[in-house]
């Protein structure tokens, strides 16, 4: 008996230590697929896998599909549009695909379902496809950059760092962009070394090397990860060695890329020979860019549609595999280099494409409004001016079209804005348009040399603009995405509840650049930097200038001919915008106090608070001009000086907003950073100008 007792007692003592170790041991999810698409989910399983062990949970793979939790299927048979099913049937969550993008999704899904807890019970049903096939990223290159400047340059170092790369690859999967366009006036010098023309390379052969390393350590790492690669170049470029070499071409020593280009047999042979060995040394690489741009100037288009058939079209059908192509429509419709369009060539381009005979479909590009495409969710121009309907009646074959979003408008303060990303896809979403490229000509989101040092907790520019990323892509991919997501963003990244206040708030102090750049026209780069208020040169766009300037958006009228009665009821005056302005920058401004107040420790959000209060500051000073140039044109038409009594004061009103402006910004930033159009921009330094506008009103 004692015996028994004993033997008890120790059986009790051992069930409860394997209950304590069973308790210390982490939990695990078994997941199932198959060996052809094991290479798939390498990069998604990653991530899902890092999460989970956070939590002690390991996600292990088993050769057993019953019982497995997690089922993955690459099923080509469904739509190939990017998107995924997730069902549940028992245990089993089982996601199915068409390729490893969706893979790659679904799992991020997953992630995120699991993430508030991290219960695999919480995972729902779910299918979705993508809106836009194409969600690209914009990217210029600093070497060999179509424009020049310290803003470029200081970017160089940080461009060569794989690192940096992977850090920019993590952000455009997590936000579901699929292509990374990598902009230069002549890349291919730092891809190959031409077999036929060995002096046209700079390297030596152990610096092509490191080149090449790079170049193929990045396509790799886009490709795990889903994302497409294209090299675009503009025309006509060669090295600057092969200039010397070969004496042709000699305006690219300098990168000079506005005037007349060259053409000779020497030249179209080298750029046929690099397009080729281009894509037959980089597998990883998924396509070609080409630009009929600024160096093709004393060129008809007919003249320009054959050289790039002679050259890179025919570089791409003789390389041994198949590349994409992203057809840049023309830039210019006449002989010059500036900005043009006419039905005739779109004729010619529209024949060029369809007999383009590639195997795969063609993107053509039109940049959204010119150079500013964060102003107007509804087109207005294109480089140029205004499209005809030639490319798209009778509906096109083998090509679609893509529109760039460039954002020249603001670099030191923070953007997002999903009802406009939301209008901008409404009035978008043609059947001939199949995406979208955001990013800039003047500012590459690498290297951060806006935010002051001792602010600064991030690594790289693009992660200040973390937001704005990930409205821009997520709702390109799906466009009904709620601002719910983007709220369990904040309050992931920052930690609190008040996350539809701060959200509204973003928006409202967002929506002051769009209003701006919708209200008076750019067109190219730097005929407007918004946040900046200045014009070409560099110049501060003063009262005179802005009372006169043409809108972009038909749906406004501009100070002139609101003031000479030249508008309908259903325009957006002046004095309208000038109220919609204010009441929503003070709301803005307000929302962004209270919170800075009721979070003080918490120093990530108080950077990003600041600019949405810079944001309502820029506002209240953008109505106040309003206000104050009606007022001083009604002066001038009708001699009346109580009108210019009133433009005096909201232009000294105007003038305290600046200044609050200037003091907000610089609170973070740096006072002086250099900017394209001005290697010394200073925020401060505008006061002096803002404050010409009032001696203006006075005269």
């Amino acid at each position: 008996m004692p015996h028994s007792i004993n033997l008890q007692k120790w059986s009790v003592a051992i069930i409860m230590l394997l209950t304590i170790s069973c308790k210390k041991q982490p939990k695990s999810i078994l997941f199932y697929t198959e060996e052809t698409t094991k290479n798939s989910c390498f990069y998604g399983l990653n991530k899902l896998k890092n999460q989970l062990k956070k939590t002690k949970i390991n996600l292990i793979e088993t050769q057993q599909k019953n019982d497995a939790q997690l089922v993955i299927n690459l099923n080509e048979n469904i739509v190939k549009n990017d998107g995924y099913i997730i069902n549940k049937t028992g245990t089993q969550t089982i996601l199915t695909a068409n390729n490893n993008r969706g893979i790659i999704y679904g799992l991020q899904d997953i992630s995120e379902q699991i993430t508030p807890n991290n219960n695999w019970k919480n995972i729902t049903t779910k299918q979705t496809k993508s809106h836009y096939n194409f969600r690209a990223i914009k990217f210029n290159l600093p070497w060999f950059s179509y424009r020049k400047g310290k803003n470029l340059s200081l970017h160089y170092e940080t461009c060569r760092d794989l690192k940096f790369w992977e850090s920019f690859l993590d952000m455009m999967v997590e936000n579901k962009f699929n292509v990374l366009s990598l902009w230069s006036l002549h890349p291919y010098i730092y891809m190959v070394q031409p077999k036929n023309f060995l002096n046209a390379s700079p390297f030596t052969n152990k610096e092509f090397k490191e080149w090449q390393a790079f170049w193929k350590a990045l396509f790799k790492m886009a490709k795990q990860r889903g994302i497409e690669t294209y090299i675009v170049n503009w025309n006509i470029f060669v090295s600057e060695e092969f200039a010397q070499a070969y004496g042709a071409a000699e305006y690219s020593k300098d990168s000079g890329f506005w005037g007349e280009g060259e053409t000779n047999e020497s030249i179209e042979k080298y750029t046929k020979e690099i397009v080729t060995q281009t894509i037959n040394e980089y597998p990883n690489l998924t396509g070609i860019g080409i630009t009929l741009g600024e160096r093709m100037g004393g060129m008809t288009s007919q003249m320009r549609k054959d050289w790039i058939n002679r050259t890179i079209i025919a570089g791409i059908k003789e390389a041994n595999r198949e590349a994409k192509l992203f057809y840049r429509a023309p830039l210019s419709a006449g002989l010059s280099s500036e900005g043009t369009v006419s039905k005739s060539t779109e004729i010619l381009t529209r024949e060029a494409l369809e007999n383009i005979g590639l195997k795969n479909d063609v993107h053509l590009g039109f940049k959204f409004n010119w150079s500013h495409g964060h102003s107007s969710p509804k087109l207005s121009i294109v480089h140029g001016g205004i499209l005809t309907d030639t490319y798209w009646k009778p509906k096109p074959k083998n090509y679609k079209g893509i529109y760039t979003v460039r954002n020249e408008d603001f670099f030191a303060l923070r953007w997002a804005q999903p009802d406009f990303i939301r209008a901008f896809i409404g009035n978008n979403s043609q059947e001939y348009i199949d995406g979208t490229i955001i990013g800039s000509e003047t500012y590459i989101p690498a290297k951060d040399y806006i935010t002051k040092n001792e602010h600064r907790t991030w690594n790289y520019a693009f992660e200040r603009q973390w937001l704005f990323y990930k409205t821009w892509g997520n709702l390109l991919y799906n466009k009904t995405t709620p601002d719910t997501y983007f709220e369990n963003a904040l309050k992931k990244k920052f930690s609190i509840t008040e996350t539809n206040k701060l959200l509204k708030a973003w928006k409202q102090a967002s929506m002051n650049a769009n209003r701006f750049a919708s209200f008076h026209q750019g067109t190219w780069d730097a005929t407007i930097y918004t946040e900046g208020f200045t014009t070409v040169g560099g110049k501060f766009i003063d009262i005179n200038k802005f009372i006169n300037h043409p809108v972009l958006d038909s749906s406004y009228v501009n100070i002139k001919d609101f003031v000479a009665g030249n508008y309908t009821k259903a325009h957006i005056t002046p004095l309208k915008l000038a109220e919609t302005t204010e009441r929503e920058s003070n709301e803005a401004i307000n929302t962004a106090k209270f919170l800075k107040e009721k979070h003080p420790e918490n120093k990530r959000l108080q950077i990003e608070l600041n600019d949405i209060e810079a944001w309502g500051y820029f506002g209240l000073y953008f109505a106040s001009k309003i206000r104050g140039g009606v007022a001083l044109e009604n002066y001038r038409t009708n001699n009346d000086k109580e009108q210019q009594k009133k433009a005096i004061q909201f232009l000294e009103f105007g003038l305290k907003q600046w200044w609050h402006y200037t003091n907000t910004l610089n609170r973070f930033n740096v006072d002086t950073m250099p900017h394209q159009f001005n290697p010394k921009f200073s925020f401060s330094e505008l006061l002096n100008d803002v404050q010409n506008d009032i001696l203006i009103a006075k005269e």
